[in-house]
């Protein structure tokens, strides 16, 4: 979480609205490439569950299977954008009364 406001910080150079508009472009990358990997990694063992149980399963499995990993997704997406709001929240900066300050 923090580095990514040191990053920020290095981009922006002392400028207040580029260090918040990195912070929420850096943090949407991030949670972006944790979702793609964390997506991934659901797809592929739904899909080695899915083979190793075709034999055991009954024939309504496959909309059982795509209603699960629709589950799997959203839940997925919950959990991705909670902890991208904490990450902004943390990061983000506002100017009062000429003095910068963290929201905390």
């Amino acid at each position: 979480m923090k580095r990514i406001g040191i990053a920020a910080s290095k981009i922006s150079k002392g400028n207040l609205v580029i260090y918040n508009l990195m912070v929420v472009l850096l943090s949407f990358l991030f949670s972006l490439f944790i979702f793609l990997i964390s997506g991934c990694a659901v797809l592929l063992a739904l899909t080695i569950i899915a083979y190793i149980a075709s034999g055991l399963m009954p024939q309504g499995y496959e909309r059982f299977c795509s209603f699960l990993f629709v589950v799997c997704m959203a839940s997925l997406t919950v959990v991705v954008t909670i902890f991208t709001v904490m990450v902004i929240l943390r990061n983000i900066r506002v100017k009062i009364s000429g003095y910068s300050t963290k929201v905390k």
